[in-house]
Order: C-alpha cells, then sequence, then structure tokens
C-alpha cells in the first residue's frame, strides 16, 4: 500500500543533510516514551505489538499515533511535521519509496554506530528499499509484493499470461461479473500497477541511475496499451478507474471480480470477513506477465527515526523489537502482511496456515522497485496523470508516454 506525494518540496535539508550531523547527531542515547506514527491499522496489528511492548517497558511507554488510510495524507502529514521539527513524531512509519526524499531532507536518522540495525537476516529487497546513498535510514518491517487473487471455483487454473487472463474474462462475462481489477486511482497505486505493466512488457520508466526516463520505447508503450485496450473493451471494468486498494478488495469478496491484482494484506480479510462470499472459493497464484510469470512492484513499509526524536536509544530499540521473529511472525499471520525475515517464508507451519508464502517470497525476491529519487513525488505524479489520462482514453498511449517523459525529465534535473 502506497504514496502520493502532493508537491515536492526543495531538497535542502530540514535538519542537516543527512550524513549524520546537525540535529542527527543529537539525543543518541535518550530514553524515554515514544510516539510512533502510522497509517490506518486496518488489520489490527499495531495495537496489539505496541500493547505487548508496553508491558515490557512501562518507563519507554509508545504510544501509537494512527493516521488515515490515504498514503497521500500519511506522506504529507509527515512532511509537515518534519519541516516543523515536530519531536513528537519519534518513530514514523514510511512507504519504501520516501525513503530517499525524506533522507536527501534530513529528516531520517542514520541507523549506524551506536544506533545500527542488524540486516543480516533480512530478505536483500528490503534492505535497499531503506537505504539511501549507501546508508540505512530505516529498519524493513513489512514487505509487499503483488498478488494475482483469483476465484478457483471458474477458473480451476490461473494464467500465467496476460495473453491468457484476458481470454479467460470470457468467464467473467458467462457468470455476470467484472474480470480484471488493479488499482487504477489517480494515486500511488495507479503507479505501481502501470509500472508493473511496464516492466513486465520488458520496458522501464527510468534508467538505472533512477532518473533518466526511458519510456520512449516499444516495450513500454506495449505495457501502458495492455491496460488501455482492457479498460476501453471491457475486461477492466468500467468503475475500476475509481479502485485503490480497498474499493478492489471490497470488489472481490463480494465476488464481483473474477481476478483482482492486490497486496498480501488482503488474504486475511477476505479468508475472515463476515461480509466476504469468496472466503473458501478464492486462489492465489504470481501475477501473469507476457510469457510467463510477471513483474511485480516492490512495495512495502519501514520504520524510522526521527532526527528530531529526544528519545532516539528507546526508539532504536523499538525499531528491533519491529524487526523480531515474534513480531514478524503476529505480523503475517493476524494481518497477512509480508515479513521481511527471510526464514518464516520457509516455515513449514506458517506455509500450511498461507499456501501462498512461497508465490511471495518469490514475488519480492524478484520484485522490481519504484524509481530510488529524492524527486519521487514529482516522478509518480507524472506517471499517474499520464496514464490515468491513457486508460481514460483522453490522449493516446502514444502521446501520454511523450508527455510522462517530459515531465519525468523535468521533475528529475529537480526544476
Amino acid at each position: 500500500m502506497a504514496l502520493m506525494g502532493a508537491t515536492l518540496v526543495g531538497c535542502s535539508s530540514g535538519g542537516g543533510s543527512g550524513s549524520g550531523g546537525g540535529d542527527a547527531a543529537n539525543n543518541l542515547d535518550g530514553v524515554g516514551p515514544i510516539t510512533y506514527v502510522q497509517g490506518k491499522d486496518n488489520s489490527n496489528v499495531v495495537r496489539p505489538i505496541i500493547d505487548k511492548w508496553n508491558a515490557a517497558h512501562p518507563d519507554q511507554v509508545v504510544t501509537f499515533k494512527e493516521q488515515s488510510d490515504q498514503a497521500d495524507q500519511q506522506h504529507d502529514d509527515l512532511v509537515q511535521h518534519f519541516q516543523a521539527k515536530d519531536a513528537n513524531y519519534d518513530v514514523v512509519d514510511v512507504d519504501v519509496v520516501w525513503t530517499a526524499e525524506f533522507a536527501a531532507k534530513g529528516w531520517l536518522q542514520p541507523l549506524k554506530d551506536s544506533l545500527a540495525v542488524d540486516t543480516s537476516l533480512l530478505l536483500k529487497p528490503t534492505i535497499a528499499t531503506a537505504t539511501y546513498n549507501n546508508t540505512l535510514y530505516a529498519a524493513p518491517q513489512t514487505s509487499d509484493g503483488g498478488l494475482l487473487y483469483y476465484r478457483k471455483d471458474l477458473v480451476p487454473t490461473p494464467p500465467t499470461t496476460w495473453a491468457d487472463m484476458m481470454k479467460d474474462c470470457s468467464i467473467a462475462t458467462q457468470n455476470g461479473i467484472g474480470c480484471y481489477a488493479g488499482q487504477y486511482a489517480k494515486y500511488e497505486g495507479l503507479t505501481v500497477n502501470v509500472s508493473e505493466a511496464i516492466n513486465t512488457a520488458g520496458g522501464s520508466i527510468v534508467g538505472t541511475d533512477g532518473k533518466t526516463p526511458t519510456l520512449n520505447t516499444p516495450q513500454a508503450k506495449a505495457g501502458l496499451q495492455n491496460l488501455v485496450d482492457a479498460y476501453k473493451n471491457g475486461n477492466i471494468p468500467a468503475d475500476a478507474i475509481t479502485y485503490q486498494e480497498e474499493q478492489g478488495r471490497t470488489a472481490f469478496e463480494a465476488g464481483q471480480l473474477l481476478f483482482m491484482r492486490n497486496w498480501p494484506y488482503v488474504y486475511n480479510l477476505a479468508k475472515t470477513d463476515g461480509s466476504s462470499t469468496v472466503k473458501d472459493t478464492f486462489g492465489v497464484a504470481p501475477l501473469p506477465g507476457m510469457t510467463g510469470v510477471g513483474a511485480s512492484t516492490l512495495g512495502g513499509h519501514n520504520a524510522a527515526i526521527s532526527v528530531y526524536s529526544a528519545h532516539k536509544k528507546t526508539a532504536h530499540d523499538f525499531l528491533a523489537f519491529l524487526e523480531s521473529s515474534d513480531t514478524q511472525s503476529f505480523f503475517l499471520s493476524q494481518g497477512s502482511l509480508a515479513p521481511v525475515l527471510s526464514s518464516l517464508y520457509d516455515d513449514t507451519s506458517l506455509q500450511a496456515k498461507f499456501p501462498y508464502l512461497s508465490t511471495l517470497k518469490a514475488s519480492i525476491s524478484s520484485a522490481v522497485p519504484r524509481p530510488v529519487t529524492p524527486f519521487y513525488p514529482a516522478v509518480t505524479k507524472a506517471v499517474q496523470d499520464n496514464a490515468y489520462a491513457a486508460i481514460k482514453g483522453d490522449k493516446t498511449v502514444d502521446q501520454a508516454l511523450t508527455d510522462m517523459q517530459a515531465a519525468i525529465q523535468t521533475a528529475s534535473t529537480g526544476n
């Protein structure tokens, strides 16, 4: 579940360069109560673990500051409090694409020296999401990879290619339901879905430098064209243009979709929600690609310490608690959130409860990250504005990609 930042403020630091000077040098041994800031706790995973922490640390109580369930609002709330140098936002939950932006502005505490975090047992892609300029700025907390949820009562064998899934849409028509939906509203989820479509087709949004746009290719065009064609011919239902994660989940649980692209968190809810009509009739598979498994966008959330926190030692210990095996297992069992500990994916007892674990581990291990750039909010806005226009039919695919390329070029120069 991801971000869309509104406007990009300049990259000047609010508290040092992010190298460990300025505010980052203060309160390294500070111990005391802290506040943990995260988006809406839909699956009730945050409060129980904080209760567990508080029972064991009565002199270092953690207070939960719950944000909204809208990623753009979460992002902007963090920006406002960082800019105000608010010491009350001690540990903050950051989407994986926010790390570079926040670190470049000097808002995140470098996790080194006395505040170093052990990453030796974590999935390697999750470490990369928490790193900027070769320095760790956050502790990987949960990961994410896109999965295909499907109605196994209607499609016993899930499609492995995009073309096969489109052919299966005739089954949806026969049953009077929509065929396939992802997240196509104009927000960060659209960037995720468009990235997957383009990467799956062999294209890319930016080059390996994370800045240079690479959208003027047949592969990028083929990827976006797949979404545009599916929406135009109805294989992607008309109302899916309004879907974020929760709208898609609700539609799938109500039996209104044959296929749905979403994150692992949906699994537990679809199995347990009283309103879910698909508890026993859905399966999970890898995202379909052009000739086989598609390219998921790497998602997830990390926990970071604010440079303005007065109690950084406590904050550091809380990060270690979030990465512990017990906490990671609870995230999975309670919220079907993807763990960052590699060993949990090979735990036979967890595999029995969550049969999709091996699929998810493969998805995360081979996932493609979104651009790692301090200018990410402007880059993702360029993707969203133009892809949305193309899917709706307001722009041709060629024009959308041309405009996207130009906007990303401008954003990446900091103009």
